[in-house]
């Protein structure tokens, strides 16, 4: 009597295979450059060129070259987009598998980056350092950051910073932070009047004197109160029995400008940084002023990061020069 295998112990015989072979090409994986093949894995985890520059730091349109060198070099498409969504193709998931591989054995650890810790005053991030800033973060999305607000000289007394810019009043010789910096540099100096909304006023009838100022509703913005260069204004307010709103938050206080007709004190310069907005420099007379300063941390004096940030904040000045005077 003979005896044969069943039918489906057959087929499973028929059908085994050895193990894949791993495709030649990707033999070629070991000789990328370790930048190249950074920029192709972050490239392939963000599904988007231009988050993974920002990741990386660099163009956007140089990541893409570098990628289409990359791709050329290996003669095989990594790269596909569906709609709007970048994704791998079979091979560039196979490269991304290999150079994960490879990365354990040769690739050095990611440093970390240093915490750069910027203290500013509250108004001077708002109007001038604010839109620079968030254009340095979209260059660079690897940086550290933590920016500390500064609404007062007890605030600028309790800080600890890299790189620290304050407001201090034009009469008084310079008071910094509390810790050690390297000499302060004077940046400029900003003058004060109050402002109204175009809106709200025409041309012919805009206050130009104190009386004029009872038809309408004052906004303070409350740490201006604690500066001794606006006494002309604090006592305005004091004196005040009704039309006077303060508030915590300066933005806010922009807001009641813009919106509401009321009058406020603010920057000659806000003029230029909202067409909305119209100065009432006769009021007053000569205009308050302060000056903006700007120390580095001793300790932070030979930092990359630090002194990317002083460039960034010369360069923003430099570019806004004629709303100030120096």
């Amino acid at each position: 009597m003979t005896f044969t295998e069943p039918a489906g112990r057959q087929a499973v015989t028929a059908y085994r295979t050895p193990l894949r072979v791993p495709d030649p090409w990707l033999t070629l994986a070991g000789g990328i450059e370790p930048q190249v093949a950074q920029y192709f894995l972050v490239s392939a985890r963000c599904g988007c060129f231009m988050q993974a520059a920002r990741s990386l730091n660099v163009k956007a349109t140089w990541l893409r070259k570098q990628l289409a060198q990359l791709e050329t070099r290996l003669q095989r498409s990594l790269f596909s987009f569906q709609g709007s969504a970048l994704t791998l193709t079979r091979e560039g998931r196979q490269l991304q598998a290999r150079l994960i591989t490879l990365a354990h054995e040769s690739a050095p650890p990611l440093n970390d980056q240093p915490l750069i810790r910027l203290a500013v005053a509250e108004s001077i991030l708002h109007d001038i350092l604010g839109r620079d800033l968030i254009s340095l973060l979209r260059r660079n999305a690897s940086v550290r950051l933590q920016i500390i607000t500064l609404d007062s000289e007890l605030a600028l007394q309790a800080v600890s910073a890299d790189l620290v810019l304050w407001l201090s009043d034009a009469h008084v010789s310079v008071s910094g932070p509390s810790f050690a910096t390297l000499p302060a540099d004077r940046l400029a100096r900003l003058d004060y009047v109050p402002h109204i909304a175009k809106r709200y006023s025409r041309s012919a009838t805009r206050p130009d004197c104190l009386d004029d100022l009872n038809d309408y509703m004052l906004v303070q913005w409350q740490t201006d109160r604690h500066v001794d260069g606006f006494a002309p204004w604090n006592a305005l307010i004091d004196q005040r029995r009704a039309g006077v709103v303060q508030v915590q938050s300066y933005e806010l206080m922009l807001e009641m400008i813009r919106c509401s007709a009321c009058i406020g004190l603010l920057p000659l310069y806000m003029s230029r940084f909202d067409r909305g907005l119209v100065a009432l420099p006769e009021i007053f007379g000569p205009s308050m002023q302060r000056y903006l300063w700007m120390a580095v941390n001793v300790q932070a004096e030979g930092s990359p990061e630090v002194q990317m940030l002083r460039e960034l904040i010369h360069h923003t000045l430099d570019e806004r020069r004629d709303w100030f005077q120096t």
